[in-house]
């Protein structure tokens, strides 16, 4: 059975791509086909000739199943806006089904697939949907990504009890450093431990002022064990 989940944010910029990369060469230690999905991007460039988006590359670069990018980035928005504008003015209209069918296919070919979300869980996809529409309909177990700033404690519960309200499993969550000076670090992490229980911990990511390492960053996720099996 193809493990999947899906990894949402607690807000734009808090690492859920460098997160998912790195959850991904985790999980290839213990499955030999692991795939990153990308089902909305906003934002694409040239690479080789061909518009992709950065998230998106990323994945690709932390998977070991090469896939069509119509099967794990079937929504190329051109614009980094946020979706719902990018969508608009791109004139697509963002289907649930389309997605939820091209994860089907990708589970079909690989023993585990980590679906990034875009921006925060509630981010508007168009006039009626959000992201949160979009992993109910995908119906995966969630991780969530916190970034350890000031204002992430009151982040990280509203979306943890968002995801709970839409009938979803908080399988896990990554605390990712992404201010060097943020004051109490710790205690805002064992806050987090107690509030965001019985969901694991499952990695704490140091802070990356260079070029951050995604396959190196591996080494600091604890899956659970049912994650590991092939």
């Amino acid at each position: 059975m193809t493990l999947s989940v899906f990894v949402t944010g607690t807000d734009t910029g808090v690492g859920k791509s460098l997160a998912s990369a790195a959850l991904l060469h985790a999980l290839a230690r213990h499955h030999a086909r692991v795939v990153g999905m990308k089902p909305v991007a906003s934002g694409a460039a040239l690479h080789g000739g061909v518009l992709a988006n950065e998230d998106a590359l990323a994945l690709r670069a932390a998977s070991t199943l090469a896939v069509p990018a119509a099967l794990d980035n079937p929504v190329l928005l051109p614009e980094p806006l946020s979706p719902h504008i990018a969508a608009a003015r791109a004139g697509v209209q963002i289907s649930l089904a389309a997605i939820t069918a091209s994860h089907r296919a990708l589970a079909a070919l690989a023993d585990a697939v980590v679906v990034e979300g875009a921006g925060g869980f509630h981010v508007p996809l168009s006039d009626r949907l959000t992201g949160a529409d979009l992993a109910q309909a995908l119906n995966l177990p969630v991780v969530l990504v916190v970034g350890l700033r000031l204002g992430c404690l009151n982040h990280a519960l509203l979306t943890a009890q968002a995801i709970q309200a839409h009938g979803l499993t908080l399988a896990g969550w990554v605390a990712n450093h992404i201010d060097p000076q943020m004051l109490a670090p710790r205690e805002n992490l064992a806050w987090l431990r107690q509030r965001l229980a019985p969901a694991p911990l499952l990695a704490e990511l140091p802070w990356q002022g260079g070029t951050p390492d995604a396959r190196a960053l591996a080494g600091h996720f604890a899956l659970p064990a049912a994650w590991c099996l092939a």
